[in-house]
């Protein structure tokens, strides 16, 4: 998001202060969450973050809930990206501004029935929120609403890739009860397979089966669900078979484990080190590519991902099969200030968080990298919501972030146009520059899947040119379940689903 924008922030469901202060020692400690049904029928998963917005669907909890399959949207990716039906059975294009989407006959899990009215208003919400969900950053909807089954959904501009952007996560649908108060509840609002019936502050949830849900019905009856930052605490948890599902089992732990209990598949995710374009040292082109060059991806992946990673490509790696081919060099890049140049400079603060507990071993790697080119450092490592709103606002120098490039819309351009231009509401980095403006523009505005994806990539070249991210490698993923065991765990490269209805145990 640029300059100061933070997202917006709603009271928990459950919150208690005290539950906050649970030692991590007993973190992953699961009780029964039904009251009466065997832990080996309930799924107990343990997840890396913790809520952010109490649940809101504006921010990264939509995509805690879609991974708990708690919320749907009119649509769903497929696995080449494309759009599918979800809770829109089929759609068509009217125009270059509008389509219309078609209503399946489904429920909310407050036994209300969908309507086209309550797709209007939970679009017509995100739109309203402050800030704007990231998926919608670079677009404008207008709802309208022919009849009960039918939507008719317009944007200001051509946008090719709305039905895959309607399946983001944050433009979930919900039912009117949702929205009391000024907040956005999705707890048993919601259509999935799960329904949200408790959270307890940062420290735990629990899901009960939708038994009305449209589709094949989940074959757990519920799900508790435990937030633990420390990735070493996730594994323990699975090694010790207090957990069924771990998600994000660190690097560390994985070969330890073995290939029983990890899985790792190839992701879209880069991490990347953002400089602060606006202010301090890194406001300077040459200081940013000054930092570029004291970048050293191979020790990245050898050192501290122990060969489950790949080397940086770009801002989009091999989890973006196509990217290779039609990548070109960044342009326009600043001359590298020397070392002399470098040693005269203020002291850069570097920032990472904790719940990728890759990033931190991350950070002092780097942090070494930059000293030896001259510059002096000072670490800041906290856990990701304490530090999201000060990122957000541009007060670090360098900020180390793992980044789904597919996550919006399965397609890179909502990435670069929420990251890297003026207006992008994810834009750590502070860039506004005109000419990767109009290259997010244009890409944007192509309709032909070959010639945007050419677009993109000559945006991602204009973007590396103003060293405003630094890739430092692409990741692999690795979640962690006992496959004799545990069945129906979705391995997503684009991160939306996790705990689906056919997950279950036995």
């Amino acid at each position: 998001m640029p300059s100061p924008r933070h997202r917006r922030r709603t009271l928990p469901l459950t919150l208690s202060a005290a539950a906050l202060l649970v030692p991590l020692a007993t973190a992953c400690s699961f009780s029964d969450g039904s009251g009466g049904s065997a832990a080996g029928q309930r799924l107990r998963v343990v997840m890396a973050f913790p809520p952010a917005q109490a649940m809101s669907p504006y921010g990264d909890d939509a995509v805690t809930l879609s991974r708990l399959a708690v919320i749907e949207g009119l649509t769903t990716l497929g696995g080449n990206g494309g759009a599918e039906p979800a809770l829109a059975t089929s759609w068509k294009r009217d125009n270059d501004l509008t389509w219309t989407f078609t209503l399946r006959d489904a429920a909310f899990q407050d036994g209300r029935k969908l309507e086209s009215p309550d797709v209007a208003r939970s679009l017509r919400a995100a739109a309203q929120a402050s800030p704007k969900p990231r998926v919608l950053s670079d677009t404008r909807l207008t709802v309208t609403t022919p009849d009960a089954r039918t939507v008719r959904i317009s944007t200001a501009t051509p946008d090719p890739l709305l039905p895959q952007r309607l399946a983001n996560p944050s433009l979930t649908i919900l039912s009117e009860a949702a929205y009391r108060g000024g907040k956005v509840n999705p707890a048993g609002h919601a259509t999935g397979p799960f329904t949200l019936t408790e959270v307890n502050g940062a420290v735990s949830a629990t899901l009960q089966r939708n038994d009305t849900y449209w589709g094949a019905r989940a074959k757990a009856p519920g799900v508790d669900v435990k937030f633990v930052a420390d990735g070493t605490a996730r594994a323990n948890a699975l090694r010790t078979k207090s957990a069924d599902v771990a998600e994000y089992v660190p690097i560390s732990q994985a070969s330890l484990l073995g290939d029983g209990l990890v899985h790792e598949f190839p992701s879209a995710r880069t991490n990347g080190l953002s400089l602060n374009t606006r202010r301090g040292v890194f406001a300077d082109p040459a200081m940013r590519a000054a930092a570029r060059a004291a970048i050293d991806s191979a020790a990245l992946v050898k050192g501290v991902y122990e060969g489950r990673a790949d080397t940086a490509q770009g801002l989009l790696g091999p989890g973006v099969p196509w990217a290779a081919a039609d990548r070109t060099a960044p342009t326009n890049r600043a001359k590298a200030a020397d070392e002399a140049a470098v040693a005269k400079t203020e002291q850069i603060v570097l920032a990472t968080y904790t719940n990728r507990p890759e990033l931190p071993e991350v950070a002092t790697v780097v942090q070494q990298q930059l000293t030896a080119r001259g510059f002096t450092v000072k670490q800041v490592v906290r856990d990701y919501a304490q530090l999201e709103a000060d990122a957000l606002a541009g007060k670090y120098d360098a900020f180390i972030q793992a980044r789904n490039t597919l996550l919006d819309t399965a397609d890179p351009v909502s990435y670069l146009a929420s990251d890297f231009t003026c207006d992008g509401s994810f834009n750590i980095s502070q860039l506004c520059d005109e000419r990767v403006d109009a290259a997010v523009d244009k890409a944007a505005g192509l309709a032909g899947t070959d010639a945007r994806h050419r677009a993109e990539m000559a945006a991602e070249a204009d973007i590396l040119g103003t060293d405003a991210l630094v890739p430092l490698l692409h990741e692999r993923f690795v979640q962690g379940y006992d496959d004799s065991r545990v069945h129906g765990v979705s391995l997503d490269p684009l991160e939306r689903t996790l705990i689906t209805a056919d997950t279950r145990v036995g």
